[in-house]
């Protein structure tokens, strides 16, 4: 599959769970007290109920993240941030009031659906130091140098080009700004078959980076002091009914994967001047 084809695909994705979100009026199972064995593992029970008071439910229902970055990245009063892939808006909103009135936050998305969900989820929350872009995390619609953090939750993984948006990222931050995203990494061999599965991909597990190559990524970019720090690793018994939906046998497959999909939050720093 192409790049092309690989972007239509995750658009066509993001689409359907933009307009299932809001057809269903919230139900998510990313937080919120959903059901968890109805849940998604990757997704679920990512957010608290204190989270979530004054919030759309919609705002989560649309997130199809593997962890909570705002809750992570240490944001101050008066800040800048920069949401790659930003859905339905939940890490927007909560980082907005992290920054307070004084602070800004952007949210970057390519699919028109999510963006029409976002900026809804925004007006119910009543939040005005927020807005919303339609571009691509490949090229970024920001100049060089005009946000203090970028965020992103499980978003890189779905793109075929992550060496230009860590060059794009790092391009958008101050100098010292910071990068906090929660992703998907891989830690250790992976089968063909799970490479190769788009499905899986637009999942964002297909299309996650080993440890190493994730930190020596970013440090060609141009960053420093890189930490991964794993929050959820996912097992076996997580992966079965994931490869069984793309068409993989998973009772050969899931335990060549068990324990090699982690959850992990990822900093770097752009060095001062």
């Amino acid at each position: 599959m192409t790049e092309p084809d690989l972007k239509k695909a995750v658009q066509e994705r993001y689409r359907e769970a933009a307009l299932g979100a809001a057809a269903a009026g919230g139900a998510a199972c990313c937080g919120g007290g959903a059901e968890e064995a109805k849940c998604d593992p990757i997704t679920a029970d990512l957010y608290s109920p204190e989270e979530m008071l004054g919030l759309p439910p919609a705002a989560a229902a649309a997130s199809l993240g593997c962890g909570n970055p705002t809750a992570l990245a240490e944001l101050h009063p008066g800040e800048t941030v920069l949401d790659l892939g930003s859905g339905g808006g939940i890490d927007v909103l909560l980082s907005a009031r992290r920054v307070g009135p004084t602070g800004k936050v952007y949210g970057l998305d390519m699919t028109d659906e999510m963006l029409a969900l976002a900026r809804e989820n925004q007006r119910r929350a009543g939040v005005t130091h927020v807005e919303f872009l339609k571009g691509e995390i490949e090229n970024i619609p920001l100049p060089d140098s005009s946000v203090d953090v970028i965020l992103s939750n499980c978003v890189i993984n779905l793109s075929a080009d992550k060496d230009r948006v860590f060059r794009e990222a790092f391009r958008v931050l101050r100098p010292g700004g910071r990068l906090a995203v929660s992703d998907i990494v891989v830690r250790g061999p992976v089968p063909d078959s799970i490479r190769r599965s788009v499905e899986l991909w637009i999942g964002c597990v297909a299309g996650a980076l080993d440890e190493g190559d994730y930190r020596r990524k970013l440090e060609s970019a141009g960053f420093s002091e890189v930490t991964l720090q794993f929050t959820r690793t996912y097992r076996a018994a997580d992966a079965r009914d994931m490869l069984a939906k793309a068409g993989i046998d998973a009772d050969a497959i899931a335990p060549q994967v068990d324990g090699k999909f982690a959850s992990a939050f990822v900093r770097a720093r752009k060095p001062p001047r």
